[in-house]
């Protein structure tokens, strides 16, 4: 098997038999140029997993590409087929168990998304999209999220404790580079009477 990452979610998948792209999204580059796919994985709605704009040019450019996506994420893609926990796909002869169900929780009242894991070969290797759901099937390579408003890193270790892989590779890590998500959060959520105030770096600011 061979790996590529592209930035956060986006990783590309080779098996031998297959091509499998997972969440080329608006956080990733380099996918775009992408030939010889056999399928493109979506795990859910959010832009940094599924960029609208990019994707309709790469499934253009791919003859005979499956696009996959969890159910939300399908209605809003033209020739998307919905997925659902339990599903089990062959894509150019590699098989894909379609797993988990919902996005995790990001804090209080902000809603939930259907989220679809993927395992792929039985568990040769798991992209959980935004969710700490375990697979009942030993993984060997883990796409493990690090960063992002919805997860803590202990989160993160409990996570590869359950899963226990040979290979954890760490995605979703974008939002560390970038605290406008992390800011927003706690815009959102602060108590009445606090203001968010981030400072530009080496400017004196009067507060």
């Amino acid at each position: 098997m061979r790996i590529t990452h592209f930035g956060h979610a986006c990783m590309l998948v080779e098996t031998g038999d297959a091509r499998l792209l997972f969440d080329p999204g608006t956080d990733s580059t380099g996918w775009e140029a992408l030939r010889d796919l056999t399928a493109v994985l979506v795990t859910h709605e959010h832009d940094d997993h599924v960029d609208h704009l990019r994707l309709p040019a790469l499934l253009a450019n791919n003859a005979g590409i499956v696009l996959v996506a969890d159910r939300d994420t399908a209605a809003k893609l033209d020739g998307a087929r919905a997925v659902e926990p339990g599903d089990s796909l062959e894509l150019g002869g590699a098989t894909v168990d379609v797993v988990g169900g919902s996005h995790a929780p990001v804090y209080l009242h902000v809603p939930d998304c259907t989220n679809t894991g993927y395992l792929v070969g039985g568990g040769e290797f798991y992209h959980p999209g935004d969710s700490f759901f375990a697979p009942s099937a030993k993984v060997d390579i883990l796409a493990l999220p690090i960063g992002g408003p919805w997860l803590k890193v202990s989160d993160a270790v409990d996570f590869l404790n359950a899963i226990a892989p040979r290979i954890a590779v760490p995605i979703h890590e974008a939002a560390l580079a970038h605290p406008g998500q992390h800011i927003g959060m706690l815009t959102a959520f602060a108590p009445e009477g606090t203001t968010v105030t981030p400072l530009d770096r080496g400017t004196p600011t009067l507060v």
